[in-house]
């Protein structure tokens, strides 16, 4: 058994490097963060989806 974290992207199996930190403000405590992790490919496209809706609060390494 691995303990590789893998990116959240769909279909992606690669090792995560990034950590994207979110919250739905409709239903989570402003404190409150959410994690999606992302390879060096899905940070940016993870983060622009997160970002239209108003959800992403900060990208961390992993």
């Amino acid at each position: 058994m691995s303990d590789a974290l893998i990116c959240s992207a769909k279909g992606c199996t690669a090792e995560a490097t990034h950590q994207l930190l979110w919250n739905n403000p409709k239903i989570h405590t402003p404190d409150r963060r959410k994690t999606w992790l992302a390879c060096d490919d899905h940070e940016e496209s993870l983060r622009s989806f997160l970002s239209a809706r108003g959800f992403w609060k900060e990208t961390v390494p992993v």
